[in-house]
């Protein structure tokens, strides 16, 4: 019993931290009123950009991925294994929020957060594929789907198959989270970013 316990405890700590609803709690502090009400009522970055507040969209994105870059390493001093269970708790922290009723953000700050920590070399892989994408469609989660694909293939190719797994897994709930996000791209429907409304 006592080999778990470092397992659950990553896992518990993951998720508490990916729990906190960045993107809420400063559109309410900013007196932006509840940021579920407005756009696609996501709690993530792009719906707080749709807020008209650039400042605070930021600063949702850096905390929302922070979190999970703080639960990988604060559990991954105690061993690389338990750092990717803490990268998967705050993933499922984030988006399955116990004080949201488990409805939560889409994952995609949270997702390069821990991969930040986990392994920086793919976090900059992650990035430059979401930044060429986002660039060449103009759609925000276009991106995110591309660079969360092309992640768990970048760690692979580094020689971190353990985590290649993890992300991978991670990928496919990031990918199931944005499931009206991709019939949107389909029809053409999408909003852009920097779209308000």
């Amino acid at each position: 019993m006592t080999d778990v316990l470092p397992q659950i405890a990553s896992l518990v700590l993951g998720y508490l931290l990916g729990s906190i609803p960045f993107g809420l709690l400063l559109t309410k502090f900013a007196g932006q009123g509840d940021i579920r009400s407005i756009g696609s009522g996501n709690i993530g970055a792009t719906n707080v950009l749709r807020t008209g507040r650039k400042d605070l969209a930021a600063a949702t994105l850096l905390l929302d991925g922070l979190k999970g870059t703080a639960a990988v390493l604060i559990a991954g001093r105690a061993g690389a294994d338990l750092a990717l269970i803490a990268a998967l708790g705050a993933f499922l922290g984030h988006v399955f929020p116990v004080w949201l009723r488990f409805k939560g953000g889409k994952g995609v700050a949270t997702y390069i957060g821990c991969l930040l920590g986990v392994f920086w070399p793919a976090a900059l892989v992650f990035a430059v594929a979401w930044l060429a994408t986002a660039f060449a469609t103009k759609y925000s989660s276009a991106g995110a789907l591309v660079a969360s694909v092309v992640a768990p293939l970048a760690l692979w190719l580094f020689g971190q198959p353990a985590a290649a797994a993890v992300f991978a897994l991670l990928a496919a709930l990031l990918w199931w989270k944005h499931r009206e996000n991709i019939e949107r791209l389909r029809a053409g429907t999408e909003g852009k970013i920097g779209k308000k409304g």
